[in-house]
């Protein structure tokens, strides 16, 4: 459901109907991605929903999305997401408000800084060389579960260092559960009982906590004997137990787990997500993909990209963003009015949730022309309609941005960069769909031939993908 260049949203008032106790539930966990689309082009940019009984606005305009964005800590605070959603990132920079957030982001920030990022990119060219030269011409592989594995061990080294390698496959297993359980409470009855309900869902939850838990602990003595012995380090998770707050103090045991589990979703998940839903897209737009190879070939001359070639491929830039316009990997950012809570001008009664859709406003026509269609020209510096400011926002906006984007751009361009220039991922005309979890996962194995790219990529060039 998405709005056409010539929609009149809000011919209707009020918002949708809602069912006794449930409010609106039934529909948002249904289908929540449909349910927010439906909420824009039925009822207009200001739209009143419940969820149970709590109160909630959705937003879909753009100077709305920046200015929640940028009150969130001062007028608004962070919804909590549910039982589920605390269990897995703890009180972590992602979780915490007030002076808690503003302590944690200061220790965490300065690993992830740009200079940081540099340091890592080399790890992020090697892993994905490695993974391309064990590929085939010719070969079939299931593209979600090739990103993912690269992007784990890219992951796993820069954040806990080489020695972790081999708890990969745990790690993995338990973080698959987490997203399958996260989103299934999000979206039902679950997200209402109190914490000390125990549901099958819950169960499955906390025993794929544990296993994550026991993974963290066991590298963090890892580090601390090391640091013991001397060694010195370069990793983010050497860089946390480093740090120290304005009155000296580290963090502590039950923080450095929160810190190292939410950098790595940060820079696994998201990044494994992004990469899948761009091999599909491309696959579908083979004039996208004469381009890219293109700039591959200009710029790279058949030698491995470096972090200074990352700002020398725009092309490839352009890609990542247009898969992360389509294929948002947070797909839904809500946060709470306190005392004194104005939007557009508007005040919003304490305790209402205020919520903004990247998914929705990604794909809603007014800001971005033939939405569904895959066109990385969008971003061209001399487009003919430039994309209004907080109109693409897939790491968050405001004081309280996503830490990684720097970090996940990089590894995404990069990565693209080193397959690109020796295969074509053809997936043909199939394409998976969407679960709404803690990100974007494809639905089904998004299944593709690995084609020799120079033989391919100037094949047949058609019209773009629309998806």
């Amino acid at each position: 459901m998405t709005a056409t260049a010539t929609s009149n949203p809000g011919t209707r008032s009020g918002g949708p109907r809602r069912w006794p106790l449930l409010g609106n539930l039934p529909a948002f966990a249904r289908d929540p991605l449909a349910f927010f689309e439906s909420l824009r082009d039925d009822y207009g940019d200001w739209v009143p929903w419940a969820l149970g009984r709590r109160r909630n606005i959705l937003v879909s305009r753009p100077e709305h999305a920046g200015e929640l964005l940028g009150a969130v800590e001062s007028t608004f605070r962070p919804t909590e997401l549910g039982w589920a959603f605390r269990q897995l990132l703890g009180n972590g920079v992602v979780v915490a408000t007030g002076d808690d957030w503003r302590r944690k982001r200061a220790l965490v920030q300065p690993a992830v800084r740009p200079r940081q990022v540099r340091a890592y990119a080399a790890t992020m060219v090697e892993c994905a060389d490695a993974l391309a030269s064990g590929w085939r011409a010719g070969q079939r592989i299931d593209v979600h579960r090739e990103m993912a594995g690269l992007t784990q061990r890219i992951a796993v080294r820069t954040l806990f260092g080489s020695d972790a390698a081999g708890r990969e496959r745990s790690i993995s297993a338990a973080m698959a559960t987490a997203q399958r359980e996260l989103g299934a409470e999000f979206r039902g009855l679950t997200l209402f009982l109190p914490p000390w309900v125990r549901t099958p869902g819950r169960r499955r939850m906390r025993e794929a906590v544990e296993v994550l838990d026991r993974e963290i602990e066991h590298v963090i003595r890892e580090h601390e004997a090391a640091s013991a012995a001397g060694a010195e380090r370069d990793d983010l998770l050497s860089r946390l137990l480093a740090a120290r707050d304005e009155t000296g103090g580290p963090l502590s045991r039950k923080e450095l787990r929160d810190e190292s589990l939410t950098l790595y979703i940060g820079g696994h998940e998201t990044t494994s997500t992004t990469l899948t839903w761009a091999w599909q897209l491309l696959s579908g737009a083979p004039s996208a993909r004469d381009r890219l190879t293109d700039e591959l070939d200009r710029v790279l001359g058949g030698r491995l990209p470096t972090y200074d070639d990352y700002a020398r491929l725009p092309w490839t830039q352009q890609v990542v963003k247009e898969a992360l316009r389509i294929y948002p990997p947070i797909w839904l950012i809500s946060a709470v009015a306190t005392e004194g809570a104005t939007l557009d001008g508007r005040p919003i009664p304490v305790g209402t949730s205020v919520w903004t859709s990247p998914w929705s406003m990604h794909r809603d026509a007014r800001w971005f022309p033939d939405p569904e269609a895959f066109r990385p020209e969008r971003w061209d510096a001399d487009a003919p309609q430039p994309v209004p400011e907080h109109a693409w926002f897939p790491f968050g906006g405001g004081p309280r941005a996503c830490l990684g984007a720097r970090f996940a751009l990089v590894e995404a361009a990069l990565v693209l960069a080193v397959l690109a220039q020796r295969f074509h991922l053809d997936s043909g005309s199939t394409r998976a769909g969407v679960f709404p979890g803690l990100t974007l996962q494809p639905t089904d194995p998004v299944l593709a031939t690995l084609r020799p790219a120079g033989a391919v990529a100037r094949e047949d060039p058609g019209p773009a993908a629309s998806w």
